[in-house]
């Protein structure tokens, strides 16, 4: 299967650094904080490959640094350290030597996000067809009778009523806004998607039924994904592979199955039978 996104080495360390802050930090030292100059190694030497209508799960707890992964993937932040190779069709971008205008290119054009916080992915102060047809508008779309048509497929893809096309989000429920997150970020059929935390906060009945519509998704259109979560039974449904993040480290990884039935790191074992 081909490869979509290679991911080599990916450092962050917030704050002014030191020659120790590697060596000093992560899994084995308990911290992910440098206790010789206070910086925060938020991601250590993270490596992994993504294969196309492939969900890779990362999970672990606040502060391991799944996070801050996507955010860096998706040019929120730059990495302090590390190389990642996206690859469509038969072209490859090492994305974070590209200059700032190229690095948007493939935000706009490649790349899609749903944030945990709807505020994030979407702007309150025009409606929901708004925020899909600014996301439309990135492509080759202009023509306004065609741009409504392909809202009013998107929303009704993402089960979001037509009607509401012209309401504020602000009027939707929590549940309605990641759908309508999720309709922007399709609205450019992107390969590689993200997912930050996107049922966190909501109802069991609304995350049941907006994890059905991802697996939708991506079983039509084949869209590979990286899926951010705490929450063991979203990466039992979802993801095919998984990694176990702790103090910015991968601490283990395999498939998914595998690793919720038999954990080998004592960190992943304490993450299930926190979920039994």
């Amino acid at each position: 299967m081909a490869k979509v996104l290679e991911v080599n080495k990916i450092t962050k360390i917030y704050g002014k650094q030191c020659l120790d802050c590697l060596r000093m930090t992560g899994e084995a030292a308990n911290t992910n904080i440098c206790p010789r100059c206070g910086s925060v190694v938020a991601l250590q030497d993270i490596s992994f490959q993504l294969h196309h209508g492939e969900i890779l799960g990362v999970m672990g707890e606040s502060g391991s640094g799944k996070s801050t992964l996507v955010q860096m993937l998706y040019f929120d932040q730059l990495p302090s350290a590390g190389e990642v190779i996206f690859t469509d069709k038969e072209t490859k971008y090492d994305i974070f030597s590209l200059n700032a205008a190229q690095q948007r290119w493939l935000r706009n054009h490649k790349f899609g996000m749903v944030y945990q916080n709807p505020h994030l992915g979407l702007n309150f102060r025009i409606s929901a067809g708004g925020n899909i047809a600014e996301r439309l508008l990135m492509g080759d779309l202009f023509n306004y009778g065609q741009i409504r048509d392909c809202i009013r497929r998107l929303l009704e893809r993402t089960e979001v009523s037509t009607q509401r096309m012209d309401c504020l989000p602000t009027s939707f429920s929590g549940g309605m806004q990641q759908r309508v997150q999720i309709a922007r970020a399709l609205a450019i059929d992107p390969p590689l998607l993200f997912l930050d935390e996107v049922t966190t906060g909501l109802d069991l009945s609304v995350q049941a039924k907006i994890l059905d519509l991802i697996l939708e998704i991506q079983q039509q259109l084949g869209v590979a994904m990286i899926v951010v979560t705490h929450d063991l039974g979203v990466i039992r449904l979802l993801a095919s592979r998984t990694l176990v993040m702790k103090y910015g480290q991968v601490v283990e990884s395999g498939l998914t199955d595998q690793i919720l039935e038999d954990p080998q790191h004592s960190y992943t074992q304490q993450l299930v039978a926190s979920a039994l």
